[in-house]
């Protein structure tokens, strides 16, 4: 599986980094994001602010910043076992971020854990979430260090996940193992799919 995953990987980098009108391409999908209901109803939704050849998600998050939600964006940490952990920081001004890992925008270290500004993942409404590959039926492959798996196990059951990618980031059937969570929603460029979701067993 792991092989599987690490080919999938491979390929789908190599694809995203290729995909051209980025700019454009993003600003399509981040509209549609902003547009749909599940979003206009929800009053904390989680961004990503993007690094390398993802989806730029930085000019549209700023100009939603005032829309009356809360809007919250994670940054990578380690939990207390020393286990990759995403931390969740209510963002209300850029001015608050500064580089950090691989040079994505995130509160400063001496911040994190703030009262008042960080959130628990109970309180996400809304999740959007990147991947490195995504198929039809919400499978997402990640970049493989395990920090959106863990977070999105946190999440209310009744929060959606919507995996944002470009329409050339779809493969067939991604490479899922059983901690993998699967996206509510998949949207592209394109069209929106419907995913098969968290599959609760308790």
């Amino acid at each position: 599986m792991n092989d599987l995953k690490s080919r999938q990987r491979r390929k789908a980098y190599d694809v995203r980094n290729e995909q051209i009108d980025k700019d454009v391409m993003s600003r399509i999908i981040c509209a549609q994001f902003v547009a749909h209901p599940i979003y206009q109803q929800a009053k904390t939704v989680m961004w990503y602010i993007h690094c390398r050849s993802e989806v730029r998600t930085q000019s549209a998050l700023l100009g939603e910043l005032d829309a009356g939600k809360r809007m919250v964006i994670p940054y990578c940490t380690k939990d207390e076992q020393g286990h990759n952990k995403l931390g969740l920081w209510w963002l209300e001004d850029f001015a608050e971020l500064v580089s950090g890992m691989w040079g994505i925008l995130e509160p400063p270290k001496q911040r994190w854990g703030e009262l008042g500004k960080e959130v628990a993942p109970e309180q996400l409404d809304c999740v959007m979430v990147p991947g490195v590959a995504f198929d039809r039926n919400g499978g997402r492959l990640g970049n493989g260090a395990g920090y959106y798996d863990r977070l999105l196990k946190s999440v209310r059951a009744d929060a959606e996940l919507i995996g944002v990618c470009f329409e050339s980031q779809l493969v067939e059937q991604v490479a899922m193992d059983a901690h993998d969570v699967a996206m509510d929603i998949v949207m592209t460029e394109k069209t929106l799919y419907a995913g098969k979701g968290r599959q609760f067993s308790n």
